[in-house]
């Protein structure tokens, strides 16, 4: 009987820290890209503009796209993140492509197949995999948008479970290996896209990982609908999650404490990928792979992550230099793993 992917991941991460990718739309702005990179081929007479529409780009110019997973892999990652962070109809309307929504999960999924495989054939031992992702949408079902009116809502749910079951379906179609729901602000919008993804396992029989990433948003070490790493992680225990982690809004050195509190309490692997620091007056991330790196090192010199990467501002070289620190560190143990050293 084969294995499962969700089984070939759990071994591995008995013996190693795993790597993530870096930020895709950070390797994108390296290309002069102009509007008609954003239409061609699916969008010619779109009649608003898409500059600046990223998703889209896995159908209009996979190659950019297979280029930038490639490009993380050859420094040694092992997952690629699908470009697909604004892949639902809630994100999409802005630009009137809700129709498109199947398409650029599906391609985005497709572009990093394609890339992972052929990394897999050139290293045997060391496989590669595709983490479809799940973005935050820009609506939350938490806050209202009026502060004079507490109670208003711009988005469900149900409406949310909709939109996040047709994105991570077409992902799943797609040929991903696991599912991460990222940069979570708001915990009900995740509940929502975990509920989406525990009933297409359920209804398609499947065994596949469920990552879920969240973001803390400032100083105060809270999420923007205002739980701390403690409370996001009990709010979504239930989930039957494969990993829990933290990635972008600030740099490693901020991100520490916080998932030293998930690394406490989780029990399932731990994940992380801060930001390359935090951007300065241009929005350009200053922080050079060496200094990242030693940032880093406190994650996995002090055991409590499973799974690191980067986020905003992290290029392959960064991702080059955590790959390298991560391989002279063991993983994180789980609860259980810790009880049976303790026991010894």
């Amino acid at each position: 009987m084969t294995a499962s992917v969700a089984d070939q991941l759990r071994q591995i991460l008995q013996h190693r820290i795993m790597v993530l990718d870096g930020a895709m739309g950070t390797s994108i702005q390296g290309y002069p890209l102009e509007e008609e990179d954003f239409r061609k081929g699916y969008f010619e007479e779109h009649p608003r503009p898409l500059k600046g529409n990223n998703d889209l780009l896995s159908l209009t110019r996979p190659d950019i796209i297979e280029e930038i997973h490639d490009s993380f892999f050859e420094v040694g990652c092992d997952f690629a993140c699908t470009n697909a962070f604004s892949g639902t109809t809630i994100a999409q309307a802005d630009y009137a492509l809700e129709s498109a929504v199947y398409d650029i999960n599906y391609q985005s999924a497709q572009c990093a197949r394609r890339s992972a495989d052929r990394w897999t054939e050139k290293t045997p031992d060391q496989p590669r995999f595709v983490v479809g992702c799940l973005g935050p949408t820009n609506r939350t079902a938490s806050i209202s948008p009026d502060v004079n009116d507490p109670g208003k809502r711009l988005v469900t749910f149900d409406g949310l479970v909709t939109a996040y079951k047709q994105a991570a379906e077409a992902l799943i179609d797609g040929g991903v290996d696991a599912i991460m729901v990222e940069t979570v602000f708001d915990t009900l919008n995740a509940k929502a896209a975990v509920f989406a993804v525990l009933l297409i396992k359920q209804e398609r029989q499947l065994d596949i990982p469920l990552m879920v990433s969240g973001t803390i948003t400032d100083a105060s070490g809270r999420t923007l609908s205002g739980q701390t790493a403690e409370a996001f992680w009990i709010s979504l225990a239930h989930g039957e999650l494969f990993s829990i982690g933290l990635n972008c809004a600030l740099g490693a050195d901020e991100i520490l404490p916080h998932i030293s509190t998930l690394d406490k309490h989780a029990t399932c692997f731990v994940s992380a990928h801060p930001n390359a620091g935090l951007p300065n007056e241009f929005g350009e991330y200053d922080q050079s792979p060496e200094q990242m790196a030693e940032l880093v090192r406190p994650f996995l010199a002090d055991g409590h992550v499973n799974i690191i990467g980067g986020c905003c501002g992290t290029t392959p070289a960064h991702l080059k230099a955590i790959k390298a620190l991560a391989d002279e560190y063991s993983p994180r143990l789980l609860p259980a793993q810790r009880k049976e050293v303790a026991d010894v």
